[in-house]
């Protein structure tokens, strides 16, 4: 849990979130408008308590159709009132009209030529309540975001980036250095107390290296973690057939979450200059999504001051723009704390070849407001951003 905070200077108000759907207000804004003409069918949705992957089942069901006919630009979340278009291909724009389901209701129908895919976004604009909030959480919250709308969000990976074991990151970090008797220790034992008591049992049975009596016992949902057991089982508890075996994207997933540690680790050192740019940095470009070298800070910063760019930080891998300088130091310095080396990332049969990621975002329109149930917060984000770290500003809990 990042408990690093841009705004320390201001109090948290508290409060709790998502406390009914209703709390919690979604809208996309579109990266373009569909043309009315064209073989798929644009379709807005409001959907409550739904994951955009369960309102896709749900609606290819109804249609008879696959939902890998239907696209999207980003997903949204479950416990949340949440407004977004999906494109839908090989159907009748009147049998989408005629759609009725549960917690799903449509809003409007178009035609366009292309397909939605991940990223066809602009940004998404939220509508947030905060409940049981302190007495003085107006004025507090109003400060809060008339200094992220400044100087920009802390642009941290969350929680759920690491798993509900919170050791995804590890696992990437383990596959990194081709540990696989730690790897497996880690992927299949060593319980924790918040999971269910099969899964706590079995995990028991592996950390007693009984390979033959976990698998026996392991619960079916966990179908990658199965799928290592099998193949340890089959070898007669060989464990270098783990990473063989485990599923690429699963690979990538853990991989990518190890990254995010390590970028999260050099976001918290440059919180407090997360807005001011420094010889050696690798600027972000906003709007193209392309990054430089910075070879004069005091040049560029008018265009940082501007929100056209902002410092990055690495996701590390074989192919990374580093940074120079004392920005560059510090990057070397997190890769040789972890024993690392940029061709480390090198794994076989993925390619990790790392990216720049900008250490801020920028928080657009904020209005605060309240009434009897609590206090209300409106603001703009773009596309990629987490209102989560919005709000952990604001509320500090």
């Amino acid at each position: 849990m990042i408990t690093n905070y841009l705004t320390n200077r201001q109090p948290g108000i508290g409060g709790r979130l998502k406390v009914v759907p209703e709390d919690f207000i979604v809208e996309e804004i579109p990266l373009y408008y569909p043309s009315g003409q064209g073989q798929h069918i644009y379709v807005q949705i409001e959907k409550i308590g739904l994951s955009t992957p369960a309102a896709i089942r749900k609606i290819a069901q109804a249609l008879g159709i696959s939902p890998r006919l239907i696209g999207y630009a980003g997903l949204k979340d479950a416990q949340a009132v949440t407004r977004q278009m999906l494109s839908i291909d090989k159907v009748a724009a009147e049998a989408v009209q005629a759609l009725d389901l549960p917690n799903i209701t449509i809003l409007e129908v178009n035609r366009h030529q292309n397909k939605l895919k991940t990223g066809h976004l602009l940004g998404n604009r939220f509508k947030i309540k905060v409940r049981d909030v302190t007495e003085t959480a107006l004025s507090q919250a109003e400060a809060t975001l008339a200094e992220l709308s400044r100087r920009g969000v802390p642009n941290f990976f969350d929680a759920q980036r690491f798993g509900n074991r919170g050791n995804t990151g590890r696992l990437g970090a383990l596959i990194v250095h081709d540990d696989v008797v730690e790897f497996v220790a880690e992927f299949l034992g060593r319980p924790q107390t918040h999971e269910a008591a099969a899964i706590q049992a079995a995990r028991q049975l592996v950390d007693e290296q009984k390979w033959s009596e976990a698998l026996a016992v392991w619960p079916t949902t966990f179908s990658d973690e199965r799928q290592t057991l099998e193949a340890i089982v089959k070898a007669n508890g060989d464990l270098a057939v783990a990473l063989k075996v485990l599923d690429k994207r699963t690979k990538t997933f853990f991989i990518s979450a190890f990254q995010a540690e390590l970028f999260n680790q050099l976001l918290v050192d440059r919180l407090e200059g997360i807005d001011r740019l420094e010889d050696g940095d690798i600027a972000y470009i906003h709007h193209k999504g392309a990054a430089f070298l910075v070879e004069s800070a005091a040049v560029e910063q008018p265009r940082a001051d501007d929100f056209e760019i902002s410092p990055s930080g690495p996701i590390f891998g074989t192919k990374t723009l580093a940074a120079q300088g004392q920005p560059g130091r510090k990057e070397q310095a997190v890769l040789e704390q972890h024993g690392l080396l940029p061709e480390d990332f090198n794994v076989p049969g993925l390619k990790i070849r790392g990216a720049r990621r900008p250490y801020r975002f920028q928080l657009k329109n904020p209005k605060v407001g309240g009434d009897d149930d609590g206090l209300l917060l409106a603001f703009e984000l773009p596309a990629g951003s987490y209102a989560t770290r919005v709000m952990a500003e604001v509320m500090k809990t």
